[in-house]
């Protein structure tokens, strides 16, 4: 993704404070701590009904309404044949369902990446994590 030309800006002193506090324990700058943040705002602007969670390291699109992380509905569709199929076993909305289908469209990489995560194998886990215990 390509940057735009830097510019300036001020934030109100309580937002400074804040957006200082939260750079701290990331090592990243207040710029990009407001970058991300302004980000993640323009894209629930864009897709209303999409919202964030997760650490600063794994933040993850999520439908609002739903406990459904946006990777876990396109991870759903790919396994059935029809996206009908998909309603039929899904326990959310149509509009739901195609607001995901939408967010994937545009910001796909990142929901291919949270999938192939998902799909780690348990031994690709244990050489990630040594003490790691499974139920496997």
């Amino acid at each position: 993704m390509s940057k735009s030309k830097p510019f300036t800006m001020r934030l109100i002193q309580q937002t400074d404070a804040w957006v200082e506090q939260e750079a701290r324990p990331t090592h990243r700058s207040k710029g990009a701590i407001v970058e991300t943040l302004a980000e993640e705002a323009a894209r629930m602007r864009r897709f209303p009904g999409i919202a964030f969670r997760g650490a600063e390291h794994d933040r993850r699109a999520r439908l609002l309404g739903t406990a459904l992380d946006v990777w876990e509905v396109i991870e759903a569709r790919k396994g059935v044949s029809t996206l009908e199929e998909l309603l039929e076993k899904a326990d959310i909305p149509e509009r739901q369902v195609r607001l995901a289908l939408a967010y994937y469209q545009e910001y796909p990489k990142e929901i291919e990446q949270a999938i192939a995560a998902n799909q780690a194998s348990e031994q690709q886990l244990h050489v990630l994590y040594p003490t790691l215990v499974t139920n496997g």
